[in-house]
Parts: C-alpha cells; sequence; structure tokens
C-alpha cells in the first residue's frame, strides 16, 4: 500500500464454533488474545499492541451493539484507524469504530468512520496545505454567499443559539483557495440521502450531529477540490465501510451504496444579483457555460440565458 505502513494482514477468518454458547463479549476479547491477532497487532502498532488492544476492547465493551459485532470487523476497523496512524477515541473525534446491523446478513458489524478530525491531520500530514478548518456558522455570521465570489463572513459576531449551516476551508502551499459553505437543512438532506442511520435518526448522526456535519463539508470540499495524498485516498474510502480487507482496500458500504466517488455536494441556486454575476463572468470569459449549466441548480429562465450567450 504505497505511503502508507505495509502490512502483512492477512484477511483474518474468524469461524464461530457451532457449540458456543457464551455470550459475544467475551468472544471478541477470545479474538483479540489470539496469538495470530497479537501477532499481527505487534506488526502494525509494535511494543503499543497490548494498550491498542486495550483501548479497542474498552471502545466495544461501551456500546451494546458492540459487543454484539463481529470481531474481525471490529479487529479491521481497528487495523484502518491504525494504518491510517490515527487515534481511535470518540472524546478525540479522529476516528471511531461504530456498530451497523448488516440486514442481509442478519449480523452487528464494525464500521470504520473518520471524523472531521481525522481528515484535518491527514492533510496537514500530506505537507500541501497551509491551513485547513471547518467551523459551524452561527445567525449573524454569515454575510453574504456567492458560490462563484466566495463567501463573506464576520466572525466577531459572537455565537448564539443553533449553527445555521458549517463551512470549510483550506489554502494550498502554492496558494490556491478553496471554500465550501452548506445550510444546516443542505447537511441533513446530504445525510439522509446518503445514510441510512441519519435517516432513520440514530447513531452518530443522533449523538454528533455537530462533528458529523463539520466532516460532511470538509469531506466534500477534499473530494471535489483538494489534491489527495496516498492517505487521505484510502481515508475516503474507508470511511462508513465494513473493513472486509486492509491490505488491499476492501470495502463493504452497507450503510450507503453510493462509492466516495459518487458523493456530490449539493447543487447551489443563483439570486438574481449572483446570476448576473455568473453572466459577467461568462461574457468575461472567466468562466464557460458548462460551468454555470453543470454546477448550479437554475430555474427555466437562468438556463435559457446562459444557452442564449
Amino acid at each position: 500500500m504505497n505511503g502508507l505502513k505495509q502490512m502483512r494482514l492477512k484477511n483474518l477468518k474468524w469461524h464461530k464454533d457451532k457449540n458456543m454458547n457464551a455470550p459475544v463479549q467475551h468472544t471478541t476479547k477470545a479474538f483479540f488474545d489470539r496469538p495470530v491477532v497479537q501477532e499481527k497487532l505487534k506488526e502494525l502498532v509494535g511494543k503499543n499492541a497490548p494498550a491498542f488492544a486495550t483501548s479497542v476492547l474498552q471502545i466495544v465493551n461501551s456500546n451494546s451493539m458492540l459487543v454484539n459485532a463481529d470481531p474481525q470487523t471490529v479487529f479491521s476497523a481497528a487495523c484502518m484507524a491504525a494504518t491510517l496512524n490515527l487515534p481511535i477515541n470518540n472524546n478525540l473525534g479522529f476516528a471511531y469504530i461504530v456498530p451497523f446491523k448488516n440486514n442481509k446478513t442478519n449480523t452487528i458489524e464494525a464500521q470504520f468512520q473518520l471524523g472531521y478530525k481525522g481528515f484535518i491531520q491527514l492533510a496537514q500530514r500530506s505537507g500541501q496545505f497551509s491551513r485547513i478548518a471547518a467551523t459551524p456558522v452561527y445567525e449573524g455570521q454569515l454575510l453574504s454567499a456567492n458560490p462563484l465570489l466566495g463567501y463573506e463572513f464576520d466572525w466577531s459576531v459572537k455565537p448564539s443559539g443553533n449553527p445555521i449551516g458549517y463551512v470549510a476551508f483550506f489554502k494550498l502551499i502554492n496558494g490556491f483557495t478553496a471554500e465550501l459553505y452548506m445550510s444546516k437543512e443542505e447537511v441533513m438532506k446530504h445525510a439522509n440521502k446518503y445514510s441510512q442511520t441519519a435517516k432513520k435518526g440514530f447513531g452518530v448522526w443522533k449523538d454528533q450531529f455537530e462533528a458529523m456535519a463539520l466532516k460532511t463539508v470538509l469531506k466534500l470540499l477534499l473530494s471535489k477540490q483538494a489534491p489527495l495524498s496516498i492517505e487521505m485516498q484510502t481515508a475516503q474510502l474507508a470511511d462508513q465501510a465494513i473493513v472486509r480487507d486492509v491490505e488491499t482496500n476492501d470495502f463493504d458500504y452497507i450503510d450507503h451504496s453510493e462509492s466516495v466517488a459518487d458523493l456530490e455536494p449539493p447543487k447551489l441556486t443563483l439570486g438574481d444579483d449572483e446570476f448576473d454575476a455568473a453572466l459577467e463572468q461568462l461574457n468575461a470569459g472567466a468562466i464557460d457555460k458548462a460551468y454555470i449549466l453543470d454546477g448550479y441548480t437554475l430555474t427555466d429562465a437562468q438556463r435559457v440565458a446562459v444557452e442564449a450567450q
């Protein structure tokens, strides 16, 4: 795996003993206690293997659904985080192991999820970003939202009430900048489309909405605008996946059927002033027709006006 720690992780297969009647919570510990698993953990995290295994088991034991999850998927999700050199700790927000009911197999499996802080750390580690951030936006802070000319915020306004939206921003070392703002409603629409847990109102979207909203806007911005290192590409693919094999990047997406390449930020609409600005940019040659026609949700009249140019 280029750019990542090389591991010789065989796809460990765990087969339940047909006569095993012990509670599942004991089988997860038994799985991690296996000599072959201990050996693989040592290859992955070295002398920190015992502490790593203990921290994973603590996460499992703190979640009633994870207690009953397939230990192989718990192990693989943990290995994915270790491969990316990100800590698994719900309080830190870099990476998570999340239980998910696989209705196809009627089993509970562990899903790897990256937090927005994990995306930021991987971006910083790539050496291509001079600045990257994501933050909630409150009433009075958003002054103007022009998708063509950029967004304007007044950060001197103190946060009050609940966020009205979320913004992500980055600046590369070559000076290129990009930003994406999504209203709270747009974030929820996106979440309901691509995550069954969000649509049904439970799981991390219910428990940690703000962190997931920040991750959503940041992930979309990076996937469409940023140069992605090998680590960042792997993280984009592994996010919200059941990790079947770390070494071969074998992932199953049971919470959503679309791959990361299919995830698109919502198309924005253009108000009258913004549309006039877009036409000026078009006539000046700064942008082409496809940029407007494909990038925005236009009214019939606006589409006719663009095509007539």
